[in-house]
């Protein structure tokens, strides 16, 4: 208990899932020692939903959407200014399975010096279920039980939801990028945390539930890989964007290739989609340009 553990949570415009993530997160078996929500809406009654937890709590609402990205950013560099050791982090749309996963996440870590350590990501609704697809050499994973009982899955780690990073982790990598604001953030820090050589791992005895986001991922060839289609306008911007200017970052340009594959393929062969694909491309151009106005 020496630690100081701070927990980060960005919300906008979702009081009510919000109002359910933080009686999670303020009920901890081992309690989080102060928490910040981010409010990317700046709601009155935000700020009287996080004062009222019985916690110590910080409210930051901010006039201008920073979008996940900024948000976490933040509050993370908040967490480290107020003396955090351990900076924990969720969203407003999900919550920690129980009131022994930040306990359990943290025993996690001590035993195999992690530097960060996150909890299998499922399906709000059908717990079970993963929230998003795994994939272990050639196999996509969708289950939970598909993973093992093995207490770390080290090396692989889904962020934000529900991660636990050291302060000294977060020194190393930074916080996220405020200009992706949504979409790819999680994708960039984890790409410095293993650029870092930190260890880090998922913890397979813990879940934190999530909004299923599996339909996304759309199997082609057979099934044997997958692309992703969001399926509005305004994600598909901000997807294809900021994987344009992912893939030509250290570390991720060796996926390039994969990634042409399997856009062509996805939009050419199984969609027939002249279209989409010049508009995949003409994203991916302005991530790979750092080109990052809003739409």
């Amino acid at each position: 208990m020496t630690e100081r553990i701070i927990a980060v949570v960005v919300t906008h415009l979702r009081r009510e899932l919000l109002a359910a993530s933080l009686d999670v997160v303020a009920s901890q078996e081992r309690p989080v020692d102060h928490l910040i929500v981010v409010d990317n809406a700046n709601e009155p009654e935000v700020r009287e939903l996080v004062e009222s937890q019985p916690i110590e709590t910080t409210y930051l609402g901010s006039q201008r959407n920073l979008g996940g990205a900024g948000g976490f950013a933040l509050g993370m560099l908040h967490a480290l200014a107020l003396g955090a050791d351990w900076v924990w982090l969720a969203d407003d749309d999900g919550r920690p399975e129980g009131p022994a996963v930040l306990a359990t996440l943290l025993d996690c870590a001590h035993r195999h010096g992690l530097s960060e350590v996150s909890p299998v990501v499922c399906n709000i609704d059908e717990p079970d279920r993963l929230a998003f697809p795994l994939r272990r050499g050639l196999v996509w994973r969708r289950w939970r039980h598909e993973l093992g009982d093995e207490d770390l899955l080290p090396g692989i780690a889904s962020l934000f939801n529900g991660a636990l990073f050291s302060a000294t982790a977060l020194e190393s990598v930074g916080v996220p990028d405020l200009r992706l604001f949504v979409r790819g953030d999680e994708v960039d820090v984890h790409r410095r945390l293993v650029r870092s050589g930190l260890p880090f791992g998922t913890c397979l005895q813990v879940a934190y539930l999530h909004p299923d986001g599996s339909d996304e991922f759309k199997p082609i060839l057979g099934g044997r890989m997958h692309t992703q289609y969001p399926d509005n306008e305004t994600k598909r911007y901000f997807t294809y964007r900021n994987r344009g200017y992912l893939l030509s970052q250290p570390g991720m340009r060796k996926l390039l290739l994969q990634e042409w594959v399997r856009f062509s393929w996805y939009f050419l062969v199984s969609k027939r989609d002249v279209a989409g694909w010049r508009e995949w491309n003409r994203l991916r151009k302005l991530g790979r340009e750092e080109q990052f106005r809003r739409p």
